[in-house]
């Protein structure tokens, strides 16, 4: 190694741990800060927001095998048996609900367009018990668009470009391209918007690895989040007509992707509540607090349980 390598290794590095420590400084650890969160929560009742992907879930290479343990499912167990407790994500309400195999929590697929309470296993069959149990489908229009959107997506870009999966959320799409060349991930891009281009009520964002395709009204995970809390019976604070100065509410929102960041905006909006961004490297965010992985998150949830209990 040249004198000058030598140099600038040492410098690289020293510069990486400065930032990650100055962003550890506004998004310190909700594990080594618990207590100072329990204490901002007393007096108030827990209502707790989960994603799923990254949050409950490791990454995987695969969609379709991104199953949470058994012992991540007994925290978010133990967790909903204390505090109204939903899982919002992009993925379809469904298989979400298959993944967690909870059916005593509140359940917002398609992100938070397909907004389900608590249901028991007959209903969760389907039919009409199910259909009443339904609590918010703002998107339902977008059906008939989303299905056309779909069928065109399968034809041009997962028949095209290989390792490209078209994944349909019912009110959203997912196009994954975590194992496409990354040679290609411009070509995924083009081919999408060339399709979007006969569909201008839809609207393209991107998360990790995944283009997300979805109707352009005014709902993300920020809006299913206000959403649920006043179905809860609690204040939507973070409206302009609404200072929240009465809500007793504690909302704690767990998330790993950008679209967690609506919600997270809500908090900071409503001025109390914590938003918890699950990542191992500095990202802009608007959480207040950091986890580095689902191992963390499955720790947090636990120390939840047991200051309940306390």
């Amino acid at each position: 190694m040249t004198k000058h390598g030598a140099v600038v290794v040492p410098v690289a590095a020293a510069a990486a741990d400065a930032e990650h420590d100055e962003w550890m400084e506004k998004h310190p650890s909700a594990l080594g800060k618990f207590e100072a969160l329990a204490a901002a929560a007393k007096g108030k009742r827990i209502v707790v927001f989960l994603d799923y992907d990254g949050t409950l879930s490791p990454i995987v290479e695969d969609p379709d095998r991104a199953v949470m343990t058994d012992e991540m499912r007994d925290a978010v167990r133990g967790v909903a048996a204390r505090f109204p407790t939903a899982i919002v994500s992009g993925r379809c309400r469904d298989k979400v609900l298959s993944f967690v195999g909870l059916e005593e929590l509140y359940y917002a697929g398609s992100h938070g367009m397909d907004i389900q309470g608590p249901t028991n296993a007959a209903a969760s069959k389907g039919g009409e018990e199910e259909e009443e149990s339904v609590l918010c489908q703002p998107a339902r229009e977008f059906l008939p668009m989303i299905g056309e959107a779909y069928a065109a997506l399968v034809e041009k870009v997962e028949g095209v470009i290989p390792g490209a999966k078209v994944e349909n959320n019912k009110f959203c799409l997912s196009v994954h391209f975590r194992r496409v060349d990354e040679r290609r991930w411009g070509a995924v891009a083009d081919q999408v918007r060339a399709v979007l281009r006969g569909y201008p009520r839809l609207r393209l964002t991107q998360g990790r690895k995944v283009l997300e395709v979805r109707p352009a009204i005014k709902w993300d995970k920020g809006e299913a989040l206000r959403f649920l809390l006043s179905a809860l019976g609690f204040s939507a604070a973070g409206d302009v007509e609404d200072d929240g100065d009465d809500d007793d509410a504690f909302p704690i929102y767990i998330g790993d992707d950008r679209t967690d960041e609506d919600a997270f905006r809500v908090l900071r909006a409503r001025g109390h509540g914590a938003g918890i961004l699950v990542s191992r490297f500095p990202k802009d965010t608007c959480a207040s607090f950091s986890l580095r992985d689902p191992g963390e998150v499955k720790d947090f949830l636990r120390k939840l349980v047991t200051c309940a209990a306390a």
